[in-house]
């Protein structure tokens, strides 16, 4: 089933650049931006903008599918990469603390912020 841009967990944003994310919010469309799976047990439609007249910011058309969904390479790929992702996030915050347990600088010091 195409992505449903109905659907009140569907977000679509586009940067000056020009790329798009299509994505389901709650991460169930693994074949994100073209597919949503079928019989999506959070479907839920938008209440807010029922029968509004959307202007030229709306969400445009669905890009055309791969035709590596039918196979499941594409939600392969896409299970690597948040693999990858998942694997460092011990790792960045391990950083993260470490520069935030460091002596505060000079200013710090000297303002003592946070008191």
């Amino acid at each position: 089933m195409p992505m449903r841009t109905e659907c009140k967990n569907f977000e679509s944003r586009s940067y000056p650049n020009g790329d798009t994310v299509r994505k389901c919010n709650l991460d169930l469309a693994p074949d994100a931006p073209w597919r949503c799976p079928d019989n999506c047990s959070r479907f839920e439609r938008r209440l807010a903008d029922v029968a509004w007249t959307h202007g030229s910011l709306s969400v445009g058309v669905t890009p055309p599918e791969p035709s590596s969904l039918d196979d499941g390479s594409a939600a392969a790929v896409l299970d690597a990469a948040e693999d990858i992702v998942n694997a460092i996030g011990a790792d960045v915050r391990a950083e993260v603390e470490a520069e935030r347990s460091r002596k505060p600088g000079f200013f710090a010091r000297i303002f003592k912020r946070g008191r």
